[in-house]
C-alpha cells in the first residue's frame, strides 16, 4: 500500500480510540465554558494596565478561571513565565527553603528540571539551584521502566517536605503518569507523611483526560502556556494551580515578597490567554489523535512506537524508536520541512542550554518552542528515540505523517 492508503486504513481501525477522545474533549470543552460563564468573563477582562500591574482586574478574573477549571484553591496565570522550567522552578523554590526535602519519585527528572534541582549543571549552576541553595533532594530509581510504589512508600517519611510528581515522560522511554497512577501516589505520599506536598510537573497533559491532578490529590501543579493549556495562541507564559498559600509562595517568588500576585503588567496579552485556554481542549484532541495515528503506522511498518495507539493517553507525546542516528534525523527535518513556519530550514544536533547531549529539534512553529505545535525532537543518545508531540489540527499532522512514511518507510 501507498502511504495514503496505509493512513486511510489505520484511520478506519481507530476509530473507537478516536470517539474516546471525543468525548473528553467535549468534557473538558463543557467544564472551561462552564468556568467562563460563572466568572462572568467580559470584554473589560481583555484590557490589561501599565506599570506595576495594581488593580488589574481581567488578571484577577483569568486567574479564578484557571482555578475554576483545575478545582483550585488558587491560580497564577503569568505572562512573565520564561518557560515551563521557570513556572516549575518557581514553585519549587518558593515552597522549598534550607533543610527542607524534595523527592523525585519517577526516577531522575527531565534534563533542563536536574539543573534547577543542581544535580547537572556547571559550578555557576549548581550554585543557583535547590541543592545550591540548602534543599535536600533525593530520588526513588524507576523499577522495570515504571514508577516503583513500593519504593515511593519506603523513601517517604515525616522529614519529606514535598514530592516531584513528572506527569510526562520527557527524554525517557518510561511511560507518562496517567491521573488513576497520580491519584495513587499522592494517597501513598499523604498516608506516609499527610503534610509532605505533592507537586505535579503537568506539563504537555492539560486536557489530555477528564481530570486534571490537582482533582485527585495533588496540592500543587504547574505547567507552560506554549503547551496544551494555551491552546496554540498563547505567545509565552506559564500557569501554576493548587492551595492558595503554596500558589502565593510560589507567586513570592516569581515578582517578590509583599508583591506576589498583586502585581505584573501583562502587556495586553489577556485575550490571548482566555481565548487559548478556551480553545485548548480541542487543540489537545486533534493533537492526541495524531499522536494515536502515528503510533498506529509506525508500529504496522516495524518501528518500536509508544504509546501503543490502544493504551490510555496522559500526555501528547508520542516516542518513535530508530535505533540509529541517521532516521531520527531524517524523522526530524521531515517534521521541519513539512511546517508553515522556517520549512526551508534543515534542522541539525546542536547543544542546547539545559541538555548535556546535543539534541536535534523540528519545529517550525508560529510561536518559538510552541509544543502544542507540530514538533519533534530528541537527544542524539542511544536509544535516538524521536518525541514527536503537538499539532494545532489533526489535517496538519496527517499530511505530514503521509509525506513522513514515504521517506522512513522500512
Amino acid at each position: 500500500m501507498n502511504s495514503r492508503e496505509i493512513i486511510k486504513a489505520a484511520e478506519k481501525s481507530l476509530q473507537k480510540e478516536f470517539e474516546i477522545i471525543d468525548e473528553i474533549r467535549d468534557y473538558n470543552q463543557e467544564k472551561v465554558l462552564n468556568a467562563f460563564i460563572e466568572n462572568k468573563v467580559a470584554p473589560e477582562h481583555f484590557y490589561t494596565v501599565s506599570g506595576y500591574g495594581h488593580d488589574d482586574l481581567g488578571r484577577e478574573v483569568l486567574d479564578r478561571v484557571f482555578a475554576s477549571v483545575f478545582k483550585t484553591e488558587k491560580a497564577l496565570v503569568r505572562i512573565h513565565f520564561a518557560s515551563g522550567t521557570h513556572t516549575l522552578a518557581c514553585a519549587l523554590f518558593g515552597n522549598l527553603k534550607y533543610g527542607d526535602k524534595l523527592v523525585s519519585i519517577a526516577g531522575e527528572p527531565y534534563d533542563t528540571m536536574q539543573e534547577v534541582i543542581g544535580t547537572m549543571g556547571d559550578e555557576e549552576t549548581k550554585r543557583a539551584s535547590l541543592i545550591g541553595n540548602g534543599v535536600i533532594y533525593d530520588e526513588v530509581p524507576l523499577k522495570n521502566n515504571t514508577v516503583d510504589l513500593d519504593g515511593i512508600k519506603a523513601k517517604i517519611d515525616n522529614t519529606t517536605t514535598m514530592v516531584l510528581i513528572q506527569r510526562s515522560k520527557g527524554y525517557s522511554t518510561r511511560k507518562s503518569l496517567t491521573i488513576d497512577e497520580i491519584e495513587r501516589i499522592c494517597k501513598i505520599v499523604k498516608e506516609k507523611n499527610p503534610n509532605c506536598i505533592c507537586f505535579v510537573d503537568n506539563c504537555y497533559g492539560e486536557f489530555v483526560e477528564d481530570k486534571e491532578p490537582t482533582e485527585v490529590g495533588a496540592d500543587l501543579m504547574a505547567g507552560s502556556l506554549i503547551k496544551n493549556a494555551g491552546g496554540g495562541i498563547v505567545e509565552a507564559g506559564g500557569y501554576i494551580a493548587g492551595k492558595e498559600l503554596l500558589v502565593e509562595r510560589a507567586a513570592n517568588r516569581l515578582t517578590a515578597p509583599g508583591i506576589g500576585s498583586e502585581g505584573g503588567a501583562m502587556f495586553n496579552q489577556h485575550r490571548l490567554i482566555f481565548q487559548g485556554f478556551f480553545m485548548a481542549p480541542s487543540v489537545v484532541a486533534d493533537a492526541v489523535k495524531g499522536a494515536i495515528l502515528a503510533s498506529k503506522i509506525f508500529d504496522e511498518i516495524g518501528y518500536d512506537s509508544t504509546p501503543k495507539y490502544y493504551e490510555k493517553r496522559t500526555d501528547i507525546i508520542q516516542n518513535i524508536t530508530f535505533g540509529a542516528p541517521e532516521p531520527l534525523e531524517e524523522f526530524c527535518r521531515t517534521i521541519q520541512a513539512l511546517s508553515p513556519v522556517n520549512g526551508y530550514v534543515t534542522p541539525i544536533p546542536e547543544y542546547i542550554p539545559g541538555y548535556e547531549d546535543k539534541v536535534i529539534m523540528a519545529g517550525g512553529t508560529f510561536i518559538e518552542g510552541s509544543t502544542i505545535e507540530l514538533s519533534a525532537d530528541g537527544p542524539m543518545r542511544a536509544p535516538y528515540v524521536a518525541y514527536m508531540q503537538g499539532g494545532l489540527n489533526y489535517s496538519h499532522v496527517k499530511i505530514a505523517l503521509r509525506k513522513i512514511l514515504d521517506k522512513v518507510k522500512k
